[in-house]
């Protein structure tokens, strides 16, 4: 995975992560005191536009990175940050189903299903690969610091 791609991923990650919780605390958190009012807050239209525009280049950049990253990750025997990699998968993908769901259900308790599995496996996505980037930071780090030159926490190898 090159620097770009893991940037853009990161970047449209925190882009569609913040406004779909922002809409989501406007659309149901929020009350208005018109009576006639078919939106909460003066930025949900927008906030939403934003998410819906985002989501579609995540998943494309979810696919490169699948490719170069995760295929090769699941297929090495080092099981390093590996449950947090599935759960990130898993999140992912029902996710992004239940996001197209939610467009194209024709009944409104089929759209209220899909939108909160979305805001479930949203949030679990969210949660897993912010978890999956500290851990896979960590392990970067371990890997690239120098052994300890003190007796006391320098480990012998046999």
């Amino acid at each position: 995975m090159t620097w770009w791609e893991r940037w853009a991923f990161n970047a449209l990650h925190w882009v569609v992560a913040v406004t779909g919780f922002a809409y989501l605390y406007m659309q149901y958190a929020l009350a208005t005191d018109d009576p006639f009012a078919i939106i909460n807050h003066p930025w949900q239209p927008a906030t939403l536009s934003i998410h819906v525009v985002a989501a579609p280049l995540f998943i494309a950049f979810f696919g490169m990175l699948f490719r170069s990253h995760s295929l090769r990750k699941l297929r090495s025997p080092n099981p390093e940050n590996r449950r947090t990699g599935w759960a990130s998968l898993i999140g992912f993908a029902v996710m992004a189903l239940s996001g197209y769901a939610i467009q194209v259900a024709a009944s409104p308790a089929l759209i209220t299903f899909f939108i909160w599995l979305h805001v479930a496996s949203g949030g679990l996505f969210a949660l897993s690969y912010s978890v999956h980037l500290v851990i896979g930071w960590r392990v970067s780090r371990r890997s690239v610091d120098p052994p300890s030159s003190d007796p006391e926490t320098a480990r012998v190898t046999s």
